[in-house]
């Protein structure tokens, strides 16, 4: 397949190298020149759970227009990036390709929405990736657990059977189901608990757990994000949101989500994707959510001092 990966940071950099690696056509789109100009002149290499190597046959751009049609889109880039990446794919795509996007938090779908209809377009959950860039052309991923994927109005159809078995072929664990958004979900109620109050703390999740008012802070945002959920009917896989969220960061208690490392390179989080959603979902539903409320103002605080 001829794919266009938007946003090749740590995450999209891994897509980007795994799926070349498997013969796809592979463009890299990225805002990091360095980063671009590495990848031209000496290749992408990406290291960790999948080894050590050096792709040199992917083509890397600022620009999406030079890129033209593609089959396949992947918006890899943080929450607040979907709807300029929408933007500038719409122009460009044939009524056969397809968007995948795959980010943390929600509204991703609804974004891309604001710029082209939704009837090719596709959702993505990372599950179990620990990723980070080390160089401009160098991605380093500690883990890559699955990579669920789902047609964004549900259902199981022949192209997602078909995209799936593109990523499995690229060495990933991908899997489709006929329920994303439940599974979105589900990884958002791990956002709300991990992102906010990590960062707020500067702590990794085993830190986090191990400091009992910071962890009765992080789930209270749970237990708000859980009864959005709810409310919004999405039927999730289990009856406690506690036991879930916990089991969840027990596996990782030397992870520091990459809101952290966000700040601490100075960058501006996605927060509104995260914690800042469930407030606004709140006043939508009428549901209070004074946890989240009390978070994401913090973060946002942390965030004017950059």
């Amino acid at each position: 397949m001829k794919i266009a990966i938007i946003g090749t940071g740590a995450m999209g950099s891994v897509y980007a190298a795994l799926l070349a690696d498997a013969g796809n056509e592979i463009h890299a789109v990225d805002l990091w020149q360095a980063h671009v100009d590495a990848i031209n002149t000496t290749g992408l290499r990406v290291t960790g759970a999948s080894g050590d190597r050096t792709v040199t046959s992917i083509q890397a751009t600022r620009n999406l227009a030079d890129v033209g049609a593609c089959d396949l889109y992947i918006i890899a880039t943080k929450a607040s990036g979907v709807g300029s990446a929408a933007k500038a794919i719409a122009p460009l795509m044939r009524p056969d390709s397809l968007v995948l996007t795959i980010q943390n938090g929600l509204g991703s779908g609804e974004r891309i929405a604001q710029y082209m209809p939704t009837d090719n377009v596709l959702l993505g959950v990372a599950d179990g990736f620990g990723a980070a860039m080390k160089d401009p052309g160098h991605a380093h991923h500690n883990s890559m657990k699955l990579i669920r994927l789902g047609e964004m109005n549900g259902g199981l159809t022949a192209r997602l059977d078909t995209l799936t078995q593109v990523w499995v072929a690229a060495g990933f664990n991908a899997k489709a189901f006929a329920d994303i958004n439940q599974l979105i979900w589900e990884k958002y109620l791990c956002n709300v608990t991990l992102s906010g109050p990590c960062t707020v703390f500067d702590c990794t999740l085993g830190e986090l757990m191990a400091n009992e008012t910071w962890w009765h802070i992080a789930l209270g945002c749970t237990q708000e994000a859980y009864r959005l959920g709810q409310a919004k009917h999405i039927n999730f896989a289990f009856d406690d949101p506690i036991d879930y969220v916990t089991a969840f960061a027990s596996r990782m208690p030397q992870a520091r989500p990459s809101m952290l490392l966000d700040h601490h390179a100075k960058r501006r989080s996605e927060i509104d994707a995260i914690n800042g959603m469930a407030v606004e979902l709140g006043q939508q539903l009428g549901i209070p959510t004074p946890y989240n409320e009390t978070i994401s103002a913090m973060v946002r605080r942390l965030e004017e001092k950059f």
